[in-house]
């Protein structure tokens, strides 16, 4: 909400896509009150319904400015499938934003001065490639991080491969760490052990958190960039050590993992 608030003020019309309809209304009311400024509007969207994906695109009037990837779940502690028997977090965090934008191209396309596509990924993605041979976790035994990470890798081979598809068009592609805020992402973490962490973690603000997304949406100081994962209002630095926790690891910035998942994303949502 807090990166929609901040566009708001700045004169942007902010379409909130949403599951809930009144929750997103709510919400839209607060950032009106904050923003002073730009236009609010809500519209229902399931990114684990294909019919729901199609509607929205449908939907959509003129052109597309700026769009952000950002819905999430984390860390589902049991295997949760879609109808389809995709894996919810992959499904979710990854085929979902993957669908609708495909649905949004040509009113991405039709942007004056060149849209952007802003994919909201984590520093979870170091945790695991994409694992091709088993993506929904039907042979290997379900890792609740290990999901939760491959598809916050796919979150930036996406921005990674739409950059190369989409740059004759104007449209740029990028990636994002926000950095750790406290929201309903963490709601299934529960245990013990997680809450030790959570307890000594460096948390940002919501306004903190919110910053380099903007950064990416809006500030011509990138603009043109494409193809990169950002975090801290920099772009990160490519980086192999295992213990690192900021950074891009080069498994999340292939262009040929890139070019597979686009492929196989396409066999899946059946584009």
């Amino acid at each position: 909400m807090e990166s929609a608030r901040a566009l708001a003020a700045k004169g942007a019309h902010v379409t909130l896509a949403v599951r809930d309809v009144a929750a997103g209304e709510r919400a839209a009311e607060r950032i009106r009150a904050a923003a002073g400024a730009g236009r609010v509007r809500v519209a229902e969207l399931d990114l684990l319904d294909r019919a729901s994906i199609r509607a929205f695109a449908r939907s959509w009037r003129g052109p597309l400015d700026v769009l952000v990837n950002n819905a999430s779940v984390m860390a589902l502690p049991e295997l949760h499938r879609t109808p389809e028997g995709w894996e919810v977090q992959f499904a979710t965090n990854h085929l979902g934003h993957f669908a609708l934008t495909l649905g949004l191209h040509d009113a991405l396309a039709a942007a004056a001065d060149g849209a952007r596509i802003v994919s909201v990924s984590s520093n979870v993605h170091r945790v695991s490639p994409i694992v091709f041979d088993d993506i929904m976790f039907e042979r290997r035994p379900y890792e609740e991080w290990s999901a939760y990470g491959q598809s916050k890798t796919a979150n930036v081979l996406f921005a990674v491969e739409a950059a190369k598809r989409y740059a004759t068009e104007g449209i740029t592609a990028n990636a994002l760490m926000p950095g750790g805020i406290r929201t309903g992402l963490q709601r299934h973490q529960t245990s013990a052990a997680a809450q030790e962490i959570f307890d000594h973690y460096d948390w940002k603000t919501p306004e903190q958190g919110a910053s380099t997304t903007v950064l990416l949406a809006a500030s011509p100081l990138v603009a043109g960039v494409t193809g990169r994962y950002f975090e801290d209002n920099n772009e990160a630095e490519l980086t192999i050590d295992p213990d690192a926790e900021s950074g891009v690891r080069p498994h999340a910035l292939d262009p040929a993992a890139a070019e597979r998942l686009w492929d196989v994303s396409l066999e899946l949502i059946g584009g």
